[in-house]
């Protein structure tokens, strides 16, 4: 061990001394100096075009961000518009010049120098060109036109974008994400850009895990190509650094000669120990460097930034470095977006959006409908945040050219991100798709990334064995094969200026305009009643966690994290589903996931919290909520007794009719045993005296770069620095220096986009503040009527810019958060339940369907043949034992109520009405020995729709969707009728003691 050790050493130090560079590669931040003219102007790419009078742009810049969040969706503008750079290249002789863009919205023309580069229409990928043919020494012109039709459709094909929809595809055109441009040696390692330059880049990737030892064998793959005129012998290398810079690791691969015009793969491979796993809010990232050497020098040299963790998607459950986890997380936009800004922000409010998913101890991120930007996928590894990687799609499977084109996106974006760790999921639909396309799909994964240690599946999918995983939206699945988790759930909307029915300005919850002609109540809630629903639909997957049956949820994401500028059903013109505001603004929904999804499975650290606030009107009596992980709640007053509060599912405990007096309310949360757990509590804010300015910023410091940002939060406070939650009143701020005011967002006339008048909400709000590209001075100054005026004075620092080019690249400064620490080694949960199998089963009716209703399978089922004296079957278990739950998801779930009686042998164990659900439900039935349980339908079944609100399709097909079954359940038959009974799926438990 030893000698290796100082083999590898001593290999690292040969080939940091022995090794010179025969040409330094460079990466360079191509985003400055753009010209941005709206309209389709006549030889746009023309060199002499006269740009003087275009708009000068720092890029990531959507030509339309003046919209977001002021108009709807369909309201963002669509036309043509055109971007032009002039750049500085000098000494170009032997070189290669590529250039990256991350993605435009939707298809665009590339020029350079008058000369046509080429055509990029998916409008969700990146794109690289190689400007090498047409480049000069000196001064050159890039120009593209670029075209965000809603109805775009694609040159050649006529085919529509399937993914350009105005119902979720927040429309910020033009060039709303990065550009870079590349500069190699004529023999190089390729670019992980596939569209126009058919190359694959730089594979990295892990084996042979031992997550206890810290060890891993690591291997390193590079495409690399001769553009040169000789035959050339090369070695390929690769060295890893740690997170601080230090060399950690060395892997050796062959010799090879590469024959001038030839393209190849190269490999190298080594074991590398004392390695920090990647992991849950633990991003921890390695700088891996691929060099081609040539003799004594380096002719090329890449550097990947990845992670390395060990993957497991078996027994309906999904692991993560040899530990259980359990799905908890989001179905996010993947616009992302903010207000007049959109999508292009710079990667450290990144970073501050997606680390406040992981603070509210989400552990994954589903990107929705399309792949994410380059700068998300990113920063989620380096917060410590799964993600669910979507190609494109909009609601349902294609055929001929549409999906040709998905298949398209998904191999690009696998290319583009299969070093990036954070991603452990990718989704070939938003809805279901063939047995045939999936296996396509597979196909691409597996040349592609056939080492990543990630899951291929879709939405849906229940019964697949093609899909890795899948997971309906709004339901609970459960399976013992591949991880089943909720694409998206619970799609209420909540304003954050809404507390309650009891607090200023007094909305009643669910008072609004109606949707679509009928009541949009869930889509106009306040913040108690939206949080409570959170909690009680979460505790859903929750109750069907690993451990509490072979059987289990793999958990869910709930439907967008932050609100969106997106299809909404609610008051306001975008959608307010999220646990934050569009400025990231915590509503209490927000605290509630924080408080039952701490931990990987179970709940590993108790916590309460009190939704709301304590300063209402004198003589208001009202409910109180309390989420907490405790058994008992207990709720004190100014120091006295409310008494122990009603607990509903778990985690939420309601305390009635509580008589508001001024003071400290305090909630105080005890085991079983009486143990004391966790305590929270809420104290009566004073008089207001002062607007509190803070400048949320860069932890590098505020680059005037003209792209750069700072989160300007203001806040009002009473005499202590407590926050005055009833606070709505108007700031009026002036801003001085090199500073560009974009503000924030509220309620009222274009939701105060821009403006430089923007109320506090709840005692809150924040507004962005973007640089300009002259470092200086900005003074920030802010007015509210009765309070001290109050004074912010940010500095930036300059950011060197030479011929269009900067070598600053704001992702690669960026640290990992490792504040949730390595994974643990102990396990995530406790088992609780135990299933004991099901030997046979005989039914009243349709005896060759029995085993439909046990079979693992819920687009299955077993059903009667209508008649009451049929609707009875009797199961024969493996061995008598006794049940005291039996977990069964029935029929027509959430509209069905079934009369039922349960026998344990001859013994009635339940009777009772089976209440509607959006999935399982449990009978806690009395336990009696025996190996024969019988379930029998005593009366009519009661249809009546338990959760009309709750739908999710495209406008065009709600009213449709109304009548439609929850479910394929093809094989139960007959379908519908009073004396009919169903059963999808049973499972007979044993509390475990």
């Amino acid at each position: 061990m030893k000698n290796r050790l100082l083999l590898s050493i001593c290999l690292l130090m040969f080939v940091s001394m022995t090794h010179g560079y025969a040409f330094e590669r460079k990466k360079y931040n191509f985003n400055s100096e753009w010209l941005l003219k709206l309209g389709d102007i006549s030889g746009g790419q023309k060199v002499d075009l006269k740009d003087s009078d275009w708009k000068q742009v720092t890029l990531p810049r959507a030509f339309n961000e003046d919209e977001a969040f002021k108009f709807h969706i369909k309201q963002l503008t669509d036309t043509v518009m055109w971007y032009r750079k002039h750049f500085q290249l000098d000494n170009i002789k032997n070189k290669k010049v590529f250039i990256e863009f991350e993605g435009i919205r939707q298809g665009g023309d590339f020029y350079l120098n008058g000369k046509y580069l080429g055509k990029h229409e998916n409008g969700v990928m990146a794109v690289g060109f190689d400007l090498t043919p047409y480049l000069k020494e000196g001064e050159n012109v890039m120009a593209v036109r670029i075209d965000n039709s809603w109805f775009y459709r694609e040159t050649e094909t006529n085919s529509k974008i399937q993914w350009n929809d105005r119902n979720f595809n927040s429309n910020y055109g033009g060039i709303p994400k990065n550009v870079f441009l590349h500069i190699t040696g004529e023999v190089y390692q390729t670019l992980p850009l596939y569209s126009n330059l058919k190359t694959t880049g730089v594979y990295i990737y892990a084996t042979d895990y031992d997550i206890k030892g810290h060890k891993a064998r690591i291997h390193a793959e590079s495409e690399v190509k001769n553009d040169s005129h000789e035959a050339l012998q090369l070695s390929y290398q690769a060295v890893i650094f740690d997170r601080d810079g230090k060399k950690v690791g060395l892997l050796n691969g062959s010799n090879i000669t590469l024959e001038p015009g030839e393209t190849k793969i190269v490999k190298a491979v080594g074991q590398v120990g004392n390695l920090h796993f990647w992991s849950w809010g633990y991003g921890y990232l390695y700088d891996v460097k691929t060099m081609l050497v040539n003799g004594s020098r380096v002719i090329d040299e890449v550097n990947t930034r990845t992670g390395f963790r060990k993957t497991k998607f078996a027994e309906g459950k999904v692991w993560l470095n040899d530990r259980v986890i359990q799905m908890k997380g989001y179905a996010q936009r993947t616009s992302n977006e903010w207000p007049a800004v959109g999508m292009s922000v710079p990667a450290w409010l990144s970073d501050y959006s997606n680390g406040l998913m992981v603070k509210s101890n989400a552990n994954l991120v589903r990107w929705m409908h399309v792949t994410p930007w380059k700068q998300d996928v990113e920063s989620c590894d380096r917060v410590g945040l799964i993600q669910a990687m979507p190609a494109g799609d909009s609601e349902k499977d294609r055929q001929g050219r549409q999906w040709e084109c998905r298949k398209e996106v998904m191999r690009d974006a696998i290319i583009y991100n299969r070093n990036n760790p954070s991603i452990l999921f990718y989704e070939c639909g938003n809805n279901e798709i063939s047995r045939e396309h999936m296996i396509e799909m597979k196909a691409i994964r597996n040349l592609y990334d056939p080492n990543g240690g990630r899951a291929i599946g879709s939405r849906n999918m229940l019964s697949s064995h093609e899909a890795e995983y899948g997971g309906e939206m709004l339901y609970i699945n459960k399976s013992k094969r591949h991880p089943l988790w909720a694409t998206e759930y619970c799609r209420d909307e909540a304003l954050r200026k809404y507390w309650d029915d009891y607090s200023f300005p007094f909305h009643k919850d669910g008072d609004g305009p109606l949707y679509q002609g009928k009541p949009a109540t869930k889509y106009n809630q306040n913040q108690d009643k939206f949080a409570v629903e959170l909690i009680r639909r979460w505790y859903d997957y929750w109750r069907e966690r690993p451990g509490t049956g072979d059987r289990v949820s793999s958990g869910g994401a709930k439907i967008i994290f932050s609100d969106t500028n997106t299809h909404c059903r609610g008051e306001e013109n975008y959608r307010r589903s999220g646990v934050t505001d569009p400025m990231r603004i915590e509503k209490d929904g927000f605290f509630a996931h924080q408080i039952m999804w701490n931990g990987w499975v179970d709940t590993e650290i108790d916590q309460t919290y009190i939704i709301g606030h304590w300063n209402y009107p004198v003589k208001t009596i009202k409910p109180v909520y309390v989420v907490s992980t405790g058994d008992d709640v207990e709720l004190y007053l100014n120091g006295k007794s409310l008494g122990k509060g009603k607990r509903e599912y778990d985690f939420l405990f309601t305390f009635d009719n509580v008589a508001y007096q001024p003071g400290r309310l305090e909630a105080v949360s005890y085991a079983k045993n009486g143990k004391e757990l966790s305590r929270y509590a809420l104290e009566t804010v004073e008089e207001p005296a002062e607007l509190k300015l803070l400048a949320i910023q860069n932890p590098e410091g505020f680059h005037a770069d003209g792209a750069d940002m700072a989160l300007l939060q203001f806040e009002i406070v009473d005499k202590n620095g407590k926050r005055c939650p009833l606070d709505n009143r108007i700031v009026k701020f002036t801003l001085k220096g090199e500073g560009e005011w974009r503000g924030g967002i509220a309620q009222g006339k274009d939701n105060y986009i821009l403006s430089t008048e923007l109320p506090v909400e709840c005692g809150i709000n924040r507004a962005l503040v973007r640089s300009t590209t002259r470092a200086g001075k900005i003074i920030i100054e802010a007015k509210a009527e009765g309070l001290p005026t109050a004074t912010l004075v940010l500095k930036t620092i300059p950011v060197d810019v030479k011929n269009g080019m900067s070598g600053y690249i704001p992702q690669l400064s960026l640290k990992g958060n490792l504040d949730r620490g390595e994974t643990p080694l102990t396990p995530s949960y406790k088992d609780t339940k135990r299933e004991v199998p099901i030997l046979s089963a005989v039914a009243g009716a349709n005896q060759e369907d029995v085993q439909l209703s046990y079979d693992d399978n819920e687009e299955t089922a077993w059903g009667n043949n209508g008649q009451l004296n049929t609707a009875w079957i009797t199961y024969t278990l493996a061995r008598e034992s006794q049940i005291d739950d039996i977990c069964l998801k029935l029929g027509g779930f959430r509209r069905n109520s079934y009369p039922v009686e349960v026998y344990a042998g001859s013994a009635l164990v339940w009777q009772g009405q089976t209440p509607e659900s959006l999935g399982y439900i449990h009978l806690k039935t009395k336990p009696v020995k025996t190996n024969k349980i019988t379930l029998k339908l005593k009366g009519s079944v009661v249809d009546e729709e338990a959760f009309s609100e709750i739908v999710e399709l495209s406008e065009e097909n709600v009213k449709a969707s109304s009548k439609q079954s929850s479910q394929k359940e093809v094989k139960a038959k007959p379908q519908k009728g009073k004396n009919v009974f169903r059963i999808i799926e049973v499972e007979f438990l044993e509390t475990i003691k």
